[in-house]
């Protein structure tokens, strides 16, 4: 990686009080990221801004409307909120429009380095944000923004797969690998795989029984986009991030999935379809894909003094708790332990596959940051894989 001052060319801001190399986080070696004199955190006890039209940038129905309309009333702002379906349209809306949006919900941990780098995000007054102390532990110094200085926890979840159990006659945890599913059950036109590159090139790696979720060895690459393109031959591959209404409606048997996505989709099945007929498999072991995405602030919020409040907002036990009801994602509150979100009636008994622990984040895989080189060649075996499956049939 060049150093983080090179990635601030042309942003107008003064780099010199930057290391000349900023090595790229992992659990092992967690990076602080600098604060520049350009771009620091807002002054403390400020009351928020009277009046405002607050805009957020989020994942599609990944925040509660009924968080949004309380966090309104509360401080008495309207709310604009525009969404996106991945992570490749959300990066290119901040782009073209990052200084129309007050927050980024859902910015994923492999991008804050980026996204600090452009100056797209401002640090962080943590007196506004005493909520954090609901959050686990982990992420008050998380690797990948060490002393939280400019994120906050959002949802964490794990990367699976998941089954129709009426329409699919074969069960991902009896198979010796159960990412070979849609392989193994070559079910027609009923398969589809997630529109996101780090996550389905992954899958392919992981059928393949590697676990080199960050390589970027051009001869894995290149077997993990064949075996995508051998997939689509078998099943006429759909590519595409609509889980919850796919497997709620049927439209797919086998939809490589987020967790969140499963119980989210319990819950839209149509009446009298128990829960029980949808099956999420992550490795019993955990060694799978877990992540958590973040909260972070634009730099040129308007609104900055109420950017903080709806952090803090977002943190706080009960609208936590209304929003993992709402999206089927559980947020990484010490208060949202799996048996209490199924005595809730949040997460279904049946789907207790999809629950997120925070020992999960110990022995599971996770997608870090890579070198732009490496971000490339993954890229470059995405669309070539695409290309092939017709991107999203």
């Amino acid at each position: 990686m060049s150093g983080a001052g090179g990635l601030l060319a042309g942003c107008g801001l003064d780099s010199a009080a930057l290391p000349k190399k900023t090595p790229l986080p992992e659990p092992n070696r967690p990076v602080v990221w600098p604060i520049l004199a350009a771009n620091k955190p807002i002054a403390g006890g400020l009351p928020p801004e009277a009046n405002a039209t607050f805009r957020v940038l989020a994942w599609a129905h990944r925040l509660s409307h009924n968080c949004l309309d309380a966090f309104s009333k509360a401080y008495k702002c309207e709310i604009e909120l525009t969404s996106y379906t991945s992570m490749s349209q959300a990066l290119s809306i901040l782009r073209r429009r990052g200084d129309q949006f007050d927050v980024f919900v859902g910015a994923p941990t492999e991008q804050i380095g980026p996204l600090v780098g452009r100056a797209q995000i401002q640090p962080l007054n943590h007196s506004y944000i005493p909520n954090i102390g609901e959050a686990w532990p982990v992420y008050t110094d998380p690797y990948y923004d060490s002393h939280w200085q400019y994120t906050v926890p959002y949802s964490v979840f794990t990367t699976g797969i998941a089954w129709r159990k009426d329409q699919v006659d074969l069960d991902p945890y009896a198979l010796a690998n159960g990412w070979e599913l849609p392989w193994r059950a070559a079910i027609k036109g009923k398969t589809a795989v997630l529109d996101d590159y780090r996550a389905t090139i992954g899958l392919a790696l992981l059928r393949d029984n590697d676990d080199q979720l960050n390589s970027t060895d051009p001869y894995l690459l290149n077997r993990a986009r064949d075996a995508l393109i051998d997939l689509d031959g078998l099943v006429d591959l759909r590519i595409n991030n609509s889980t919850v209404a796919e497997l709620a409606t049927g439209r797919s048997f086998i939809h490589h999935a987020w967790s969140g996505q499963v119980v989210a989709a319990a819950k839209k099945l149509p009446r009298g379809v128990p829960d029980d007929v949808l099956g999420y498999w992550f490795p019993p072991d955990g060694v799978g894909p877990v992540a958590n995405d973040t909260m972070t602030i634009l730099r040129r919020s308007g609104n900055p003094v109420l950017s903080h409040f709806f952090l803090n907002f977002m943190l706080d036990r009960h609208n936590a708790l209304t929003n993992i009801a709402a999206t089927g994602f559980t947020q990484p509150l010490t208060y949202a332990t799996p048996s209490r979100l199924v005595q809730l009636g949040i997460l279904p008994s049946s789907l207790t596959s999809t629950a997120v622990m925070s020992t999960f984040l110990d022995r599971g895989l996770k997608e870090l940051q890579i070198t732009p080189a490496g971000d490339l060649l993954w890229r470059q075996a995405w669309q070539a894989a695409r290309r092939q499956a017709g991107a999203g049939g």
